[in-house]
């Protein structure tokens, strides 16, 4: 015997009550011995709660509302239902909305509805639809029977959620499946008092009634048809990768229902967990899908976690004070006080100090909880020894839970991590003996990237989904996004990493999707399917409201204003990589502050590229510090810039004609003072000595002037080819006295002792720097471990695609950290 439940989105509408014959004819035909509970039809039963309200308010719009029910049941029958039983069908349909017309009319007349009452309305809905569709199955070859589940089920009066009288029951079902050897069709949901009256069972009174059935009949299996396949790892509607967990236990499958899972609700799982009937979670539209199996049988443990979920919406009561330490009773007066108030308790927890215990109540309680409490501990409270009870609210519980927990160690460290790492504060923290579950109370807005965080630390561990907001979609931005688009599959066959582009902006516009920007066609999009951006402050603001897991933040600009944002958008847990050279190269103290806050938020501040582009510069001198040892001196040609200026400055040349070539190939910025001046290679020397330990501000950088001074005064870009072109015997008398030595001139950034200076150099065959050609860049760390040969690092240190590449480096370094943190 199996016992199926289908709920009231599977038969919402006659077709997918088809599909639901379609499922049954197979059983059927089978040879099978079943029975069927059914729900109402969908929002059937939120309808005929509002036509009492109504009713009860004294609106005579319950009427139009009934009408509606009334069609809509008719018209479910006579398309569902062959002519020859259509006609009795249609008139017992017509008794029934009669009499519920009359128990409105009632509850209008008195201006009230008793529980008494909302229970007789209610049961119209069960009564209909399983009525209705028993018809149906025996129109298609089903020989079903339609059995009013109050005839059997016997409860107390607590009605609205009538207790069950088992022994009662259970006779009467076992008498009544001993005479009716059809298929029983059976109204959920509802049951009868001793004198008769209508009773419900309360929420998930349809399971629970295909659970009773089961445990009376001792069925083999119970199976709930419901719109999902199955108990799933998490909500998929809060965590889009969750997916169906095979098996798990009764008692996985209560902690997953106590936190939230709508699939299934506690109650309905007692009766098959004392008889010990495996059930089954299917899905109407996809039967094919094997579901969910939840039994008394563990699996091999190789999955310690079965699910992550959460209640959404909680407050935190405390009640603390230096009397409650070492006091006996005062736990059972505090939960007796609770209990006598009638507060539910979702969540204790208590530290060993005896110093104070927090509990998690709904927030509707939370004012009956707190006059319990003063009441309760009034003296206390007089006295002093006691505090008045501290109320936190807009926080939520979200939860690990799984029976193989307990053997296998480290679990609670990955929860903790995984939130952690993400920003997510943890208020409280319970853990029962049985290590079934592991709950944390956390801020409400934290909910969703806090259930994303543990599920991909718990189930996808194996691949891990960063979400990056990129501004500054220019040549640097625009290769990096198309780096991104042409190896994002590469990534995730050998990288286990999925790179989501969640926001994009440029200086007019911005552009989000939380499931990510389509990449193909991301220009296209920000063009014509994004928004103004009123101000960087707006874009962070839509940035951390999405409260995203693994986040990090792109600055691809030069801008002064995105840089002062970084401090406030490492405080919201989300890491930055950045080319932009202005917030490290600012002021030493706010370098030093930027640093520590990303330490102290466990996010990562990178900005490699600031120094040689898409060279290992920075991280090459952190792993020489890291691993002890000591820097002697650093020189550098940092700037590509006048790497191109010197190394194709040769006799015969004109100084100021190679000045011109670069420019016009885009080497320099449009003026090139702002490169020959020196000052972007101070920044870059600057950042080095930081990196290397030394407090340097940029006033500390000694620059050797490498322009005369007449062509630093000049005042417009022309005038200052026309001074340069007139200190061409300068430079002429500079590169023949080099040249006259066999040395090659160049602009040298070094910093040795503290000491950091930029000057023009000449350097002979026995330098790293005399064989650089083109644009090159050139590091040279001189240390305790390479001095007689010191460690170099050449290539190009400037374009958009070796700078995006060095970006996309610092993104993949991000998230391999976080997979290992």
């Amino acid at each position: 015997m199996k016992i199926l439940k289908f709920g009231g989105s599977s038969v919402a509408k006659p077709e997918r009550i088809l599909q639901i014959i379609d499922i049954l004819k197979s059983y059927y035909s089978r040879g099978e011995k079943f029975c069927v509970v059914f729900s109402a039809f969908g929002g059937v039963t939120d309808s005929l709660i509002n036509m009492c309200k109504l009713a009860e308010k004294g609106d005579e719009s319950f009427v139009s509302e009934l009408e509606s029910f009334k069609e809509r049941h008719v018209n479910a029958a006579t398309e569902l239902i062959d002519v020859a039983s259509l006609t009795k069908v249609l008139e017992d349909l017509a008794e029934n909305h009669q009499n519920l017309r009359d128990l409105l009319q009632g509850i209008y007349l008195l201006g009230e509805a008793s529980p008494r009452t909302l229970d007789h309305v209610l049961s119209f809905g069960e009564r209909n639809s399983a009525y209705i569709i028993s018809h149906t199955m025996k129109r298609h070859g089903i020989n079903a029977s339609y059995l009013d589940a109050r005839k059997v089920i016997r409860t107390n009066s607590a009605f609205n959620a009538a207790k069950v009288d088992f022994d009662v029951t259970n006779k009467n079902i076992q008498q009544h499946l001993n005479q009716h050897p059809e298929v029983q069709v059976i109204t959920g949901f509802i049951g009868s008092n001793e004198q008769g009256n209508t009773t419900t069972l309360g929420r998930g009174g349809s399971d629970y009634t295909c659970s009773i059935f089961a445990a009376a009949s001792q069925a083999d299996s119970i199976e709930i048809w419901t719109d999902v396949d199955g108990v799933m790892t998490a909500d998929p509607r809060k965590v889009s990768k969750a997916f169906t967990i095979p098996t798990m236990t009764y008692a996985e499958a209560m902690e997953m229902s106590h936190f939230g899972a709508k699939v299934i609700y506690p109650p309905t799982l007692q009766p098959a967990l004392r008889a010990n009937i495996p059930l089954y979670i299917k899905n109407t539209f996809n039967p094919e899908f094997i579901g969910t199996l939840v039994s008394d049988k563990k699996d091999d443990g190789k999955v310690p976690v079965k699910g992550v979920t959460s209640i959404g919406n909680i407050s935190l009561l405390t009640l603390h004070g230096g009397g409650m330490v070492g006091v006996p009773g005062i736990s059972a007066r505090l939960f007796g006080a609770l209990g006598r108030a009638k507060v539910n308790i979702i969540l204790i927890t208590q530290g060993s100090s005896e110093h104070s215990i927090s509990f998690a109540i709904n927030p509707n309680q939370t004012k009956t909880a707190v006059d319990a409490i003063h009441s309760e501990f009034e003296f206390e409270k007089q006295a002093q020894l006691i505090h008045p009870v501290k109320v936190e609210d807009d926080l939520c519980v979200v939860a690990a839970v799984g029976e193989n927990m307990r053997y296998r160690p480290g679990m609670a460290g990955r929860l903790f991590n995984s939130l952690g790492k993400n920003g997510v504060n943890i208020v409280a923290i319970a853990q029962g003996s049985s290590e079934l579950n592991i709950s944390t109370v956390i801020k409400k807005t934290d909910e969703n990237k806090a259930l994303n965080a543990m599920h991909e630390a718990f189930f996808l561990s194996e691949t891990k989904t960063l979400h990056v907001f990129m501004v500054g979609v220019g040549l640097i931005g625009g290769t990096l996004i198309e780096q991104i688009r042409s190896q994002s599959q590469k990534l995730k066959k050998e990288q286990a990493l999925e790179i989501k582009i969640i926001g994009l902006s440029n200086s007019r516009k911005m552009l989000f999707d939380a499931n990510g920007i389509d990449l193909e066609n991301w220009q296209d999009h920000l063009e014509n399917k994004s928004e103004p951006l009123e101000s960087l402050s707006h874009y962070i603001q839509r940035m951390t409201s999405l409260n995203l897991q693994n986040s990090i933040f792109l600055d691809n600009t030069a801008s002064n204003d995105v840089a002062s944002h970084y401090e406030r958008i490492l405080n919201e847990s989300i890491s930055i990589s950045t080319p932009n050279k202005i917030a490290v190269s600012s002021s030493y103290i706010q370098y030093q502050r930027l640093k520590n806050i990303a330490k102290l938020r466990n996010v990562h501040f990178m900005y490699e590229t600031n120094v040689g582009a898409g060279l290992p510069v920075i991280s090459t001198l952190n792993d020489l510090m890291n691993s002890g040892d000591s820097i002697i001196r650093i020189e550098g040609v940092l700037s590509g810039s006048l790497s191109f200026i010197f190394n194709n400055f040769k006799e015969g040349s004109s100084f100021a004609d190679i000045v011109n070539q670069a420019k016009e190939a885009g080497y320099t910025e449009p003026d090139p003072r702002t490169d020959l001046s020196g000052a972007d290679v101070r920044r870059k020397i600057l950042i080095l000595a930081r990196e290397s330990g030394y407090a340097l501000e940029s006033n500390d950088i000694i620059i050797d002037p490498i322009l005369p001074e007449a062509c630093m005064n000049a005042p417009t870009v022309d005038a200052f080819f026309e001074e340069l072109v007139k200190a061409n015997d300068y430079f002429e008398s500079k590169l023949k006295e080099a040249s006259s030595k066999h040395q090659k001139l160049r602009v040298i950034a070094s910093l040795e002792n503290g000491e950091a200076r930029i000057a023009m150099q000449a350097v002979d065959s026995s330098h790293p720097f005399y064989s650089l050609d083109g644009s090159d860049n050139m590091i040279v760390f001189t240390t305790e471990r390479y001095k007689e040969r010191p460690l170099v690092v050449r290539g190009p240190g400037a374009g958009a695609a070796v700078t995006a590449a060095g970006v996309f480096a610092e993104i993949i370094t991000i998230g391999n950290r976080l997979v290992s943190e």
